[in-house]
């Protein structure tokens, strides 16, 4: 599928920053549509679509009703990992709680974190499978989580309009935001950076025995949840990547042999 988004630059209908809306393994190709004609109707363009079951699919067509041009530049990605190269801040939508809790946000102000970070760079808003939602392993991906806070006895979103919810919170915060951009000194660290950062740390905290494979519990998730929080920028990651460098000299000749 075409990369090339369909907003014209100048155009005042369209979210001028790159607000990615990922949807990952979707099983019916109709709420790939329900989610462009969304998307469309708020003014975003940029949908990333991860291992879908379907698509293209002439229901994803038909549920899209005009969003077309949305669909045709959608751009369809084998992995999580390949949809986020870039992004400046991930944002995962969850129905519920985990055991692991992560900085957590209302929709509302969730699009206005995202749009303050999509003036640096690409931004991604994560929505999983119909059945059940992110992963585990998918929201380790994420800085922040948001919460549509609905019926507590009746929680469940179609797919389709969750993406219209925060598409529209999205609008809002666009349509209401007069602040003039302020330019960061060092830019955040981008989301495979990060990925990066998280498996040198993992590598040198097994060789330094602090970290047991057999049993990991949940070190690893805490410690990305921590570093979420912080979200670090370039230069900080590069410090604390020289960090686990000087900790682990041996390993980290052994990743340049193998080009990391």
């Amino acid at each position: 599928m075409s990369t090339e988004a369909p907003r014209p630059d100048a155009s005042p209908d369209w979210l001028p920053w790159p607000v990615r809306i990922v949807l990952v393994r979707t099983t019916h190709p109709g709420n790939i549509g329900a989610a462009a004609r969304a998307m469309k109707t708020m003014g975003l363009t940029e949908l990333v679509l991860v291992a879908p079951r379907d698509f293209p699919h002439e229901e994803a067509t038909a549920r899209a009703s005009g969003a077309d041009d949305v669909l045709t530049a959608a751009r369809v990605c084998p992995t999580l990992e390949d949809a986020l190269v870039g992004c400046r801040l991930v944002m995962g939508t969850s129905a519920r709680l985990r055991s692991v809790t992560w900085p957590q946000l209302e929709p509302r102000a969730a699009a206005a974190a995202l749009l303050e970070s999509a003036r640096e760079g690409p931004v991604a808003l994560l929505f999983g499978t119909e059945k059940s939602g992110l992963s585990n392993e998918e929201l380790d991906r994420c800085q922040v989580l948001v919460n549509i806070p609905a019926n507590p006895a009746y929680s469940s979103l179609n797919l389709g309009m969750a993406v219209q919810l925060l598409a529209y919170e999205l609008r809002l915060a666009w349509l209401g935001d007069t602040r003039t951009a302020v330019e960061r000194e060092v830019p955040l660290a981008r989301a495979d950076d990060l990925e990066r950062f998280y498996t040198h740390l993992e590598q040198v905290l097994i060789h330094t025995g602090f970290l047991d494979p057999a049993y990991p519990r949940q070190l690893m998730r805490r410690l990305r949840r921590l570093y979420a929080r912080a979200r670090p920028d370039e230069q900080e990651l590069n410090i604390l990547r020289g960090i686990l460098s000087a900790v682990d000299p041996l390993g980290e000749a052994a990743r340049r042999r193998r080009g990391e």
